[in-house]
């Protein structure tokens, strides 16, 4: 008799999860600190977003007027009582409650409204160098936001299938993954990370450094906006063969006068200004090649390394790391989307599934 009770209540457990789950889609989610990308199965990538999250207050009561391409559009430009924030900072979320906001949003937007019995299975992928804690944080907005099961992938593994690097074989294979926050060096073999570096510098610290650079030479503040349209039209890795290169107007205040004001700058200066963050990078290429097995050493002079993410757009990049290494560098065909392409594929496709950590 108390079998059969378990058993009815085992099956209607079942049922109701079932009814629950209805129609919903399970979901892979690129949470960069630059821009969310959310690969939804059988459907591809269905959203691109910057990862910026508009909140205005008013009578003291905090709430959420934009976010993604709405909110970006804001940065800097906001009166006393609306703040764009960005809830991730070095790959990682600084501000859990904004976090949880900014993916319930992405959910909604991708789902719809119809249903209300939309709760689906979410792959969230993470840096490899994040602490338990970051990782715990992750879990729970994807958790709050309506997840039924919460994976993780490492971003390296995500970005070297999304690159289509053979990493189910016994072959060693390096990826390096150049985000916004964070760039990721690793060496992949037989569905692990034989070994991995996270360098804290990404595409932000190379707009830090072109803010910088223009405040140090020529007195004149810019936003973050615009040094990112600089790097992103004119950045470049190495000086250009004339020792000046493009020339490039900007605009924004004097700070000896104090009134705004335009000036021009060559693309070999922007290069002199993100000399520090990719020779970083280099740095952490250099000590992933140090640290890693004579075999796996030899398969990567076979293999060479792949440039991912929006840091590998830098122009004449994949020349300097050739040059400063000696080994073969390709740029991936689809940079920007490799980790979201890789976390959709590892959700979906069952000889990739046993890179994901469950919740």
């Amino acid at each position: 008799m108390a079998s059969a009770r378990k058993d009815n209540g085992l099956l209607m457990a079942s049922l109701v999860s079932r009814f629950f789950k209805l129609g919903s889609q399970n979901m892979a989610i690129d949470l960069g600190t630059a821009n969310t990308l959310v690969y939804v199965q059988d459907r591809g990538i269905v959203l691109n977003e910057p990862s910026v999250v508009a909140i205005e207050t008013l009578n003291g009561v905090k709430k959420v007027k934009a976010v993604g391409d709405d909110a970006k559009m804001m940065m800097g430009k906001t009166p006393d009582n609306i703040e764009a924030i960005r809830p991730l900072r070095d790959g990682v979320i600084a501000d859990i409650e904004i976090a949880e906001e900014m993916i319930k949003h992405f959910i909604r937007k991708v789902h719809g409204k119809k249903n209300l019995f939309r709760y689906p299975e979410i792959v969230i992928c993470v840096p490899s160098g994040s602490t338990s804690v970051e990782r715990r944080a992750i879990r729970d907005a994807a958790s709050n936001a309506g997840a039924s099961q919460v994976y993780l992938i490492l971003e390296p593994m995500a970005a070297a299938i999304g690159a289509d690097m053979p990493v189910t074989e016994p072959v060693g294979s390096m990826v390096v993954d150049i985000g916004g926050g964070t760039t990721e060096v690793a060496v992949l073999s037989l569905r692990g990370l034989a070994y991995t570096t996270s360098v804290r510098v990404g595409g932000d610290k190379m707009d830090e450094s072109i803010v910088s650079y223009v405040r140090r030479h020529h007195n004149l503040l810019i936003g973050d906006a615009t040094a990112e349209r600089i790097k992103k039209d004119y950045g470049i890795a190495v000086m250009p063969a004339d020792g000046i290169g493009e020339t490039i107007h900007i605009k924004g205040r004097d700070l000896v006068n104090g009134v705004p004001k335009e000036i021009t700058i060559s693309q070999a200066n922007v290069a002199e200004a993100l000399a520090e963050p990719i020779g970083a990078i280099v740095e952490g290429v250099r000590i992933a090649l140090e640290n890693t097995a004579p075999e796996l050493a030899a398969d990567i002079v076979d293999q060479g390394i792949v440039l991912t993410g929006g840091g590998a757009l830098i122009q004449g990049l994949d020349d300097y790391l050739r040059e400063e290494t000696g080994l073969p560098v390709s740029v991936a065909e689809d940079p920007l989307s490799c980790v979201a392409l890789g976390t959709g594929r590892a959700m979906e496709d069952p000889v990739y599934r046993g890179v994901l950590m469950s919740a």
